[in-house]
């Protein structure tokens, strides 16, 4: 079996984790830098992640998220919004591929008129949408990623966005889209891994 794969059949949501366990700073560093190369549309890297760590504050964060107690167990509890306005950027991203040749002024121009158009003329629908998409998939790799270091995770949608949003002061052009906690799992609360639907159930050949 292949290390990926035995990353992937290991990774559990953890239900409790052991407390006070600090994560180092360059294990979240390793993993930011190479989550740094998950996909986005356009390459708009639309996800930002907001990470707690402080008592107090993660004591706030578990009362707005309906007590859960994990979040008390926690070593950290990370909250990863989608920015609805990542388009904006376009050019700032794209502007690199023009400098170094790889793209020209005109098909520049194309590009950032089309992620514009794209953005402006779906509406705010989709850019919500766009939002939580991209910030899903940046969520995913980031848990694969904890999990390659040896960091067990959680993600979590019970959680007020409002309240969240008021204590993190995250701006309103960004959705919040997942809470992740993170840590080392406390093994005794494992449980055998819930029921999972043969292939046949979800997948489709056309």
């Amino acid at each position: 079996m292949s290390e990926f794969l035995e990353i992937v059949r290991e990774r559990r949501s953890a239900n409790k984790f052991i407390k006070d366990i600090k994560i180092p700073r360059e294990d979240f560093n390793e993993i930011f830098r190479e989550l740094s190369l998950a996909p986005s549309a356009f390459n708009l890297q639309h996800a930002k992640y907001y990470i707690v760590e402080d008592e107090e504050l993660k004591n706030k964060v578990y009362e707005a998220s309906f007590k859960q107690y994990k979040i008390k167990t926690a070593s950290a509890v990370i909250i990863v919004t989608g920015d609805k306005n990542a388009y904006l950027s376009a050019d700032k991203i794209y502007e690199g591929s023009m400098l170094l040749g790889m793209i020209d002024k005109t098909e520049y121009q194309i590009m950032i008129d089309s992620i514009h158009n794209l953005y402006t003329g779906w509406g705010e629908e989709f850019k919500h949408d766009e939002a939580i998409r991209n910030a899903s998939l940046s969520s995913m790799l980031f848990m694969l990623l904890a999990k390659n270091k040896e960091w067990d995770t959680c993600p979590m949608i019970y959680f007020e966005k409002e309240k969240i949003s008021k204590l993190l002061n995250i701006p309103e052009n960004e959705v919040p889209a997942l809470m992740i906690t993170i840590g080392k799992m406390d093994k005794s609360s494992n449980k055998i891994r819930g029921y999972r639907k043969p292939t046949t159930e979800f997948v489709k050949y056309f």
